[in-house]
């Protein structure tokens, strides 16, 4: 099982996505079956770290991001994911107009898994440090129900 977290610059939302959910993937045991990456719409910031003030947010609450380095959406990612997630309404259409003919895979918006049909994760990276906590906490909602739905997958199949 593969799931891929996307936002617009690979930086603050969808590393923190991915942070966050290797985290609850190691504590259910699960970190060996289930891959997690992440990566952006536009190339600004490949190769470069998460946003420092990511960072920071997520380290307060025990994830370490400093490992993770920015790439952008390939072609590619589309067959080799079962769920690609996006952080809000532009980065989906974006990945809708991207996906090739015949892609079967979950795509969605990432809050669909926090009950929450038509809601985007906010970009904090033009506000304050609240933003940055406003955004673990919908990723860490959203991040359970993600693992219950793909928990239910994996035991479903034989």
């Amino acid at each position: 099982m593969r799931v891929l977290f996307v936002c617009l610059g690979n930086i603050c939302r969808s590393p923190t996505a991915e942070g966050v959910f290797r985290r609850q993937l190691e504590a259910r045991g699960l970190g060996q079956r289930v891959d997690v990456d992440s990566c952006g719409i536009a190339s600004w910031h490949e190769g470069k770290a998460p946003d420092l003030r990511s960072q920071e947010a997520a380290a307060r609450r025990g994830i370490d991001l400093s490992s993770l380095r920015a790439r952008q959406l390939r072609g590619d990612d589309f067959h080799a994911f079962d769920y690609l997630l996006a952080m809000d309404h532009d980065n989906l259409r974006a990945m809708r107009e991207q996906a090739p003919e015949g892609f079967d895979a979950h795509m969605g918006l990432f809050l669909e898994f926090a009950g929450h049909s038509d809601v985007a994760v906010p970009d904090p990276y033009y506000g304050g440090e609240d933003g940055f906590e406003e955004v673990l906490d919908l990723v860490e909602r959203a991040a359970d129900g993600l693992l219950e739905d793909i928990v239910a997958r994996l035991e479903s199949r034989p």
